[in-house]
């Protein structure tokens, strides 16, 4: 195993500062800054307070309590809220009363294309009425749905409606590093570009995707580098997978549990990333200890910042005899979906 050390930065104005973010920033204007909102709180509190975030669906006063199970052919593949499944009940040709807690689709639905074409029927009604809000941010994606990532699917249904249903979303994200030969990391940021749907103008790990139906791992692990970051193929071959990180939250838009597969890029400390797709803005290659004070703040997207403390764990860049709250970080890390 690589030995991995953080290096001791001069602090100047409150911000760790070193050579590596003046040279390899590709951008001083937008540049990561450290926020100072949170300064009464330490950064083991506010790392925990995010974790508690992202996992806020399994905590007291959720809507946990008050959602019905979304079944396929007798299996849970979800979860519906309340107001959800009154809407669904106006087509009982496609989803059957709340009954035993569970809302099912009608018994005849017994394909994977009857089913998803049916479910992709009313959520297109849903959409053009404009009563639910996520609906606006269709993106003719395809996600596959399943009880377990290593079940068949059942059947498709579009990316910005997963939500509404609670169904399992998965994805693939890349920690890409450098260690110099003082054995000292550096990790390749993204800034999203400010056009996103979701968190735009954040920062994110170097790439980063969902899983979209039919498509393998590697795959979109090949594919989201080299669109994102222009990775090319043979470099991008070298990511080591590294797990899983998985969580489950709630916001107004629905019930999200997700998995993301997680992989490790080193790369040479003369490798540049450059934008791609225009999905990033941004690159910045900063040191660990930055990326570490970063991801505890709200400049980063926060199943990514979940992603980079994962890193730290693994790498021992945080250590169980000098954080208080490793366990729970663990934990918070890695839930059953």
């Amino acid at each position: 195993m690589r030995s991995f050390s953080i290096k001791s930065e001069g602090k100047k104005g409150g911000h760790a500062q070193s050579e590596l973010l003046s040279v390899c920033c590709f951008c001083a204007v937008g540049a990561p800054q450290l926020q100072t909102d949170m300064a009464a709180a330490s950064w083991s509190e506010r790392v925990l307070h995010l974790l508690n975030r992202m996992n806020n669906f399994h905590s007291a006063g959720s809507c946990r309590a008050s959602c019905f199970r979304f079944e396929v052919d007798g299996a849970q593949v979800g979860w519906i809220r309340p107001h959800v499944a009154s809407l669904l009940s106006r087509f009982p040709q496609v989803f059957t009363c709340p009954r035993g807690g569970a809302v099912s689709l009608c018994e005849g639905l017994d394909s994977y294309e009857g089913r998803s074409e049916a479910v992709h029927a009313v959520l297109l009604d849903l959409r053009r009425e404009g009563s639910l809000t996520v609906l606006r941010g269709w993106r003719d994606e395809k996600y596959s749905v399943m009880p377990r990532f290593s079940d068949p699917p059942v059947m498709w249904m579009e990316r910005a409606a997963t939500s509404l249903f609670g169904v399992k979303r998965y994805g693939v994200h890349v920690n890409a590093y450098t260690v110099s030969d003082g054995g000292e990391v550096s990790m390749w940021l993204a800034r999203r570009s400010s056009t996103k749907q979701t968190y735009p103008g954040l920062l994110d790990n170097m790439a980063a995707g969902g899983l979209a139906a039919g498509v393998g791992i590697k795959h979109t692990l090949l594919k989201e580098c080299q669109e994102e970051a222009c990775v090319p193929e043979d470099t991008a071959m070298t990511a080591r997978p590294a797990g899983t990180v998985s969580y489950t939250y709630e916001d107004e838009d629905g019930v999200f549990p997700e998995s993301q597969f997680v992989f490790d890029l080193e790369v040479p400390v003369g490798f540049r990333p450059s934008i791609g797709d225009g999905e990033v803005q941004d690159f910045y290659l900063l040191p660990i200890e930055e990326v570490k004070e970063l991801l505890a703040t709200e400049d980063f997207k926060p199943n990514s910042a979940m992603v980079a403390l994962d890193f730290l764990l693994r790498h021992a860049l945080v250590e169980p005899d000098s954080e208080p709250y490793y366990q729970e970080f663990v934990a918070g890390l890695h839930q059953t979906l």
